[in-house]
């Protein structure tokens, strides 16, 4: 295995029989992903395929990138720090990597790529970069990820937006008022964890820079999902996470312009991120620091999470993203028509129906405690969704018509089986969906509707689980 074949990905027979199906979306298969066969119990008896509905989460691996990191497994080495064979081939596919992300999000000369724990570690990055006395604006609406890290900032929080327009004209409003008139970063979602919704981020990136301000772009839910391209969305950074997009855990990347990352102190000090240091004549010690993407990279890189994001970056380009996003909007279809049929399933929406969104689809039953509608959807037909507040508790609060200060946790509250909650149920998928696994979820609601629970059900640790 010579290094040039190690940092570029090596072709997966599998992805390329998906991407010539792909040819014709309405026929288009899915990507092969890890899991796809794993079988799980279910508490009538019995056992059922693993319908995995919780992409928004986390989506589970693709195939390709698991065995483009098992090929490159035996040749692991240091980055970075090294002499030998072993460690100049990690560090050369670690820094192509770089530039296959770059590719990816079509950044522009002189972004930096920066690779982080996740798309929470990536703002919160940038958070410690901001300039002194920098006004950050984001909207309620936005998951926790990009809703908290601003803590040392002047943050002015928008209220939920009812469409895309009044989106833009909210924060242009916002930052026109904003006093006094200096650095200020505004933070958006691309597409809304909640809803799947999209955001109009090339307006909002515009309106941002009329102002004078910048704009990061929240793309956990987008990339997996849409080609995100920097120069077309104008914005300056972006952030993403690996775990979203077919690759596993562990990994993140923030892009974007290099001036307020180099110009601030290094996100973790140590080693890697130090270019040159001496001890003083005073006893004290003088760092000089990089400039580069390293300056924020300190101590022994991820290496295998950060070619795994650039093998899931490749695969996903390979198997073209027309052909994706057509198969996703046939899924959206089947479960947007398949909850229409049951009048006591309301889908929470901040722009209305005919708003373009990606495979993320939230909603509520009436008469049934959320945690106990999906622990039914699990331990009965073997479907895996998400219900809670999602990590975007005010976006949740807003759709559901609660008061803001209502008690509610990311995990299920302390309700019992049949009792309201201030929760919701999250359906999402994306590239490895089959169509089995959403008519199966469609099947289950209206049987769970129409009929009820087949098994009794308890709290446990706040969590609805089978009675045993």
């Amino acid at each position: 295995m010579s290094a040039r074949p190690a940092t570029a990905a090596v072709s997966s027979p599998a992805v390329e029989s998906a991407a010539v199906e792909s040819a014709d979306p309405c026929c288009a298969a899915p990507l092969p992903v890890l899991g796809r066969d794993v079988t799980v119990p279910l508490v009538t008896g019995g056992e059922v395929t693993y319908a995995a509905l919780d992409y928004a989460a986390s989506a589970p691996a693709l195939q390709r990138v698991w065995d483009d990191v098992a090929a490159y497994a035996p040749y692991y080495g240091s980055v970075h720090r090294g002499a030998g064979y072993l460690s100049q081939l990690s560090t050369d596919l670690f820094e192509n990597s770089r530039t296959t992300v770059a590719e990816f999000l079509d950044c522009r000369p002189g972004d930096q790529i920066v690779f982080t724990r996740s798309t929470t570690d990536s703002l919160n990055l940038l958070a410690q970069t901001l300039p002194a006395d920098c006004q950050v604006f984001v909207f309620e609406t936005e998951h926790h990820a990009s809703l908290l890290p601003w803590r040392d900032a002047r943050v002015t929080y928008l209220n939920a937006p009812r469409t895309p327009e009044q989106a833009v004209e909210t924060l242009e409003r916002a930052l026109a008022d904003r006093d006094p008139y200096g650095p200020a970063l505004v933070c958006v979602t691309g597409a809304s964890n909640v809803t799947g919704e999209l955001w109009p981020v090339r307006e909002l990136a515009a309106a941002a820079h009329a102002h004078g301000a910048r704009i990061v772009l929240d793309a956990a839910q987008l990339a997996p999902h849409h080609p995100v391209s920097v120069r077309e969305l104008d914005v300056d950074w972006i952030a993403f996470s690996g775990h979203k997009l077919y690759a596993p855990f562990g990994s993140g990347v923030l892009a974007g312009r290099a001036d307020w990352l180099q110009e601030a102190e290094p996100y973790l000090a140590g080693g890697g991120a130090s270019k040159k240091v001496a001890r003083r004549s005073d006893g004290g010690v003088d760092v000089e620091w990089h400039t580069t993407a390293a300056r924020h990279e300190a101590g022994s890189p991820n290496v295998i999470g950060v070619y795994s994001i650039a093998s899931a970056c490749k695969a996903l380009t390979e198997a073209g993203f027309d052909a994706l996003v057509e198969r996703e909007r046939h899924l959206i279809a089947k479960v947007r028509e398949g909850l229409a049929g049951v009048p006591a399933v309301r889908v929470l929406s901040l722009f209305g129906d005919d708003a373009p969104r990606v495979g993320v689809i939230s909603f509520v039953v009436d008469g049934w405690n959320s945690s106990h509608f999906a622990a039914a959807l699990s331990a009965e037909y073997g479907i895996g969704v998400r219900d809670g507040l999602f990590c975007a508790h005010p976006l949740v609060r807003t759709l559901l018509g609660s008061d803001p200060q209502d008690p509610g946790e990311c995990g299920a509250p302390e309700a019992e089986p049949g009792e309201r909650s201030l929760n919701a149920i999250r359906v999402s998928f994306g590239a490895g969906t089959p169509d089995e696994h959403v008519d199966r979820f469609v099947r289950a609601v209206r049987e769970l509707v129409a009929d009820g629970a087949k098994w009794q059900y308890r709290t446990e640790a706040g969590r609805c689980v089978p009675a045993v």
